[in-house]
């Protein structure tokens, strides 16, 4: 069963319906009970990251993330979520991110030619063997929708880039804690492929 955390944000029904196809079983879920005892979790979102973590407060949910991640279920942060996982965002100053990843999200810089925010399709540089990527051929492309992006703190975590007027850091991976900054559930097939590599982590590994 993997669990999607339902906290008021953008996208859940997409990401909730790309699983369903790949014939897995899920739960949209805030409560604690129920997301614990997920096989694994995927913290969606489109939306502010200030707002986002009110509710995520409000609905009692950081504590549940912290436990999830600490006993090493499988996690994936998509979009907002990647960024949720870090410590602090340019987006809304002076509010603590969940702070389980090192690092900090900045606003895309300007560049003439360029619009933001960043809507569309752009290819990856794959690197750092991220298990999100077996079989998936380097430039490949993925869809993203974003203002804001990850600078990681720790190099080794990030499985790959891509390059819209600046390197953007576009999926990491530490231990059980996985996130991209993309939209898998919108990035065709491969973008399956990768919610695909997702859901047999631990399968394989065990």
């Amino acid at each position: 069963m993997i669990g999607i955390i339902d906290y008021d944000a953008g996208n859940i029904k997409s990401v909730e319906k790309a699983l369903d196809y790949l014939g897995e079983d899920t739960v949209v879920s805030r409560d604690p009970e129920q997301l614990l005892g997920a096989d694994k979790v995927i913290l969606p979102g489109v939306g502010s990251f200030g707002q986002s973590m009110e509710n995520l407060e409000r609905y009692g949910l950081i504590p549940v993330i912290h436990e999830i991640v600490e006993k090493k279920t499988p996690f994936l942060g998509i979009c907002l979520g990647l960024q949720l996982l870090f410590e602090s965002s340019e987006e809304s100053p002076g509010v603590d991110g969940l702070g389980i990843l090192k690092g900090k999200i900045v606003k895309i810089p300007p560049k003439e030619g360029l619009k933001i925010p960043h809507m569309g399709w752009n290819s990856l540089h794959l690197q750092n063997n991220g298990r999100l990527f077996r079989g998936i051929p380097e430039q490949t492309y993925v869809y993203f929708v974003h203002s804001y992006y990850l600078q990681a703190e720790e190099p080794e975590i990030v499985k790959a880039v891509t390059d819209y007027s600046t390197c953007i850091h576009a999926s990491v991976e530490k231990d059980n804690v996985f996130a991209c900054q993309f939209h898998p559930e919108k990035s065709s097939r491969y973008g399956l492929k990768i919610l695909e590599n997702f859901a047999r982590i631990g399968k394989e590994d065990a």
